[in-house]
């Protein structure tokens, strides 16, 4: 059977639901210091850019939509999770139980102001040769 042409070349953007954009905007900017680097227009949604994906964080009912909080986080990657959790910490961001060593990677888990599901993430071993992967 021959393979068909892969239609899917890459992710644009995932979408983070908000209740308040506004507040959402200025969690995201200030806090996490992510760059803000485009508005939808008048509507209230915008993209925050982390390095090598887009975070577009949308007002649910601007959209029509349903709000609903993601529950499985978002694993933003640092260079160190202690420090970066040190310095949001002084930001006013509360983390959820002690950072997380899993033998491969340490991450620390938090919510944003709606309730969002993130971690900061480091990943300190190699990850395994493709050819040794299930």
């Amino acid at each position: 059977m021959a393979t068909p042409t892969p239609l899917v070349t890459g992710t644009d953007f995932i979408t983070i639901s908000t209740r308040d954009f506004d507040a959402a905007a200025e969690f995201y900017g200030n806090v996490l210091g992510l760059p803000l680097s485009k508005r939808w227009g008048q509507m209230p949604a915008g993209e925050f850019e982390t390095g090598n994906l887009t975070l577009a964080v949308m007002q649910s009912d601007a959209f029509g939509l349903e709000f609903r909080a993601n529950n499985h986080p978002i694993e933003l990657r640092v260079d160190d999770v202690q420090a970066a959790r040190a310095e949001l910490e002084s930001r006013g961001v509360d983390f959820k139980p002690d950072t997380l060593d899993s033998g491969v990677c340490h991450q620390a888990f938090f919510e944003d102001p709606d309730g969002n599901a993130l971690a900061i993430h480091h990943r300190y071993a190699p990850a395994a040769p493709a050819a040794e992967r299930p």
